[in-house]
């Protein structure tokens, strides 16, 4: 994708969005114009707004938009409502990256600096001028800051230095990398790349020892240990509950926080923000729907209820399984809803992280041991498992780019996936692990029984009932495998503290695989299960966590020479290496390709693309553009 990444990027931000005359807004605030509360429409978009072209037509304003939310840290489904307002973004087809809040940019020749235009006259939800001040201020103060960030997150980091940022005007600002960064734009695209946008510096520095000599006192009344545990609570950061919190905190979002995402709440309220900075085609200020209610349901079973009741107007995360679709189909009509077609772009539905740092002493030499996972491979029954689990819709798979796209690798997709468990039985005798017990499972030498766990969300239906089938397929070539189902939260506590064998989880990457190789590289913070005591090795230059495996290392070096390199013909053969590695070291093993999903929404709302891939990176459904989603009277 590098070439993509320059060419278009300059070609849409030659073309640009075009001056909108006589701009208008949703009744409820011409109404606050009118009464002296709020500055006129003009005055609060940029001087030249980003006009976006609704995927239907022209909207109304009016209406509050119902989707469910669970209560157990399900923080990131507000994100993908809303949407990340980035420098840039994806196209709602995820084919190209487009500028955001970032009107324009530009990109040296040895691709390490890239000026970005923002868009002049924007402004905070508050009202306060957007400028490059706040990305400065993120970037180069925060970034660096060892008390804010242990280290800066990966993705900003290249040549083993996080990127700066160089003001040159107002609304003109440059980020510098050490080494040539060509895939930035895309980074920023991703939620995890929003970081330089986040924070309204002038609001946000309050929570600061360097900005308030009071600290002391804010600390003390907030009861919070330090500074950077105050700042979160008060501003957030990309992935956790606190960003949305606080309705104090200005954003650059289409709606607003109005009644916050915290513990014992029953829903959040986001209401729209009058400074927000698009507008269609006619001029008229987005978003058009008033208001998000989002409805906080614990029970995934009673989300699907919900939804088939028709009490909710868009659903696509927790419903989205493919043994939910007949009895989605079955009540649209009487619930008035339409299916949301979600085209995957994962790559295993479903797939086993192997604990390579296991704090089981009993287990994690075999968790380790490659022709221990190529016998559990060949013991599980892929088309079984797609079949049951997955209505017939996948093929059997293991994990990487898929078939059509240009990094697929065979080994890496197809090694190991046939039913052979007499070749399995073979290897685990050849082990040493040839005794068994009165009931046919191994033994170790010194006679215990060999017992794996593993982990799974009660959330993940899909995850759940195929290691159901699991524990039967293994279970024949004598390995006694126990589930563990848990809450999303317990689930992340225990992948921080290695505390698990086998982790749970979809593989990104079928496509676009090089904006998240978490299962190829150990470099995700939070869903590198192979071993996330790698993924701190890594990201402390050595400093702590655990040192991997000669190959990981191997494919972190490669990752670092990958983001640095200006050819991007070099940079492909380094990806191509990295995929090779992966398959060698089969540390995380799949189940079958990813299928097509479906979530729902009210046959009333318009606007809505009938297809919204499915990816975090995109993050569905926020690309999809929200803000000119409408109700049809």
């Amino acid at each position: 994708m590098f070439k993509r990444t320059i060419a278009i990027a300059v070609a849409v931000a030659i073309g640009g969005a075009a001056q909108a005359a006589g701009y208008q807004e949703a009744p409820a605030l011409a109404a606050l114009v009118a009464q002296g509360k709020l500055p006129a429409v003009d005055k609060r978009l940029p001087d030249k707004p980003e006009v976006v072209t609704p995927v239907g037509k022209v909207g109304v304003y009016g209406g509050a938009l119902r989707s469910a939310i669970r209560g157990d840290s399900d923080h990131n489904a507000i994100l993908r409502l809303v949407s990340n307002q980035g420098l840039t973004r994806w196209s709602a087809d995820y084919q190209k990256v487009l500028p955001n809040l970032a009107e324009s940019w530009t990109v040296s020749a040895d691709a390490k600096e890239y000026t970005f235009k923002l868009r002049a006259g924007a402004k905070w939800s508050d009202g306060a001028p957007f400028t490059a001040d706040d990305i400065t201020f993120m970037v180069n103060e925060l970034f660096t800051d060892k008390q804010f960030f242990e280290s800066a997150p990966s993705q900003y980091v290249v040549g083993g230095k996080p990127i700066v940022a160089e003001k040159v005007d107002d609304y003109t600002v440059k980020l510098i990398a050490s080494a040539p960064y060509l895939r930035l734009p895309e980074v920023l695209a991703t939620p995890l790349g929003q970081h330089p946008t986040l924070y309204a510096k002038h609001y946000c520095k309050q929570f600061m020892p360097k900005y308030n000599p009071d600290i002391a006192k804010v600390l003390a009344d907030a009861k919070q240990p330090d500074w950077a545990a105050l700042f979160r609570q008060k501003c957030g950061d990309i992935e956790i509950p606190a960003r949305w919190s606080n309705p104090d905190k200005p954003v650059m979002d289409p709606w607003v926080i109005q009644t916050p995402y915290t513990g014992g709440a029953t829903q959040v309220l986001m209401r729209r923000n009058p400074y927000f900075w698009q507008v269609d085609t006619a001029g008229n200020q987005l978003p058009y729907i008033d208001s998000l209610n989002l409805k906080i349901i614990s029970d995934v079973q009673t989300i699907v209820l919900a939804s088939i009741g028709g009490q909710v107007d868009l659903q696509v995360r927790h419903i989205n399984t493919i043994n939910n679709k007949p009895v989605l189909a079955q009540h649209a009509k009487e619930a008035g809803y339409a299916l949301q077609e979600l085209p995957p772009t994962d790559s295993s539905a479903m797939a086993l992280w192997f604990n390579q740092s296991a704090k089981n002493t009993k287990t994690r030499e075999w968790l380790r041991n490659r022709e221990f996972r190529q016998a559990l491979s060949l013991a599980m029954d892929r088309d079984e498992i797609n079949e049951i689990v997955f209505l017939g819709q996948g093929k059997p798979w293991q994990i990487g780019p898929l078939p059509d796209d240009k990094f697929y690798n065979a080994r890496l997709g197809t090694q190991y996936i046939e039913h052979d468990p007499d070749q399995a039985n073979k290897i685990l005798d050849k082990l040493g692990l040839n005794k068994r017990d009165s009931n046919g499972f191994r033994l170790t030498a010194d006679g215990s029984k060999l017992f794996i766990s593993v982990d799974a969300m009660v959330v993940d239906t899909a995850a759940i009932d195929t290691m159901e089938l699991v524990k039967k397929q293994w279970a024949k070539v004598g390995i006694d495998l126990g589930i563990n189902t848990m809450e999303r939260s317990l689930y992340y506590e225990r992948a921080q503290n290695a505390d698990y064998d086998i982790g749970t989880y979809a593989v990104p990457g079928g496509r676009n695989a090089t904006l998240d190789p978490r299962a190829l590289v150990a470099i995700h913070t939070l869903d590198s299960r192979q071993s996330l005591p790698w993924v701190k090795w890594y990201s402390t230059g050595g400093k702590s966590g655990e040192e991997p495996t000669e190959g990981m290392k191997e494919r972190m070096r490669l990752w670092d020479a990958w983001k640095q390199s200006s050819d991007p013909v070099a940079a492909d053969a380094m990806f191509r290496k990295i995929l090779d590695l992966a398959a060698d070291g089969f540390e995380v093993m799949g189940t079958v390709q990813a299928v097509t999903t479906f979530g729902t929404r009210n046959v009333k709302l318009m606007n809505v693309p009938a297809k919204i891939p499915l990816a975090w990176d995109y993050p569905t459904p926020g690309p999809a553009l929200l803000q000119q989603f409408y109700f049809a009277p």
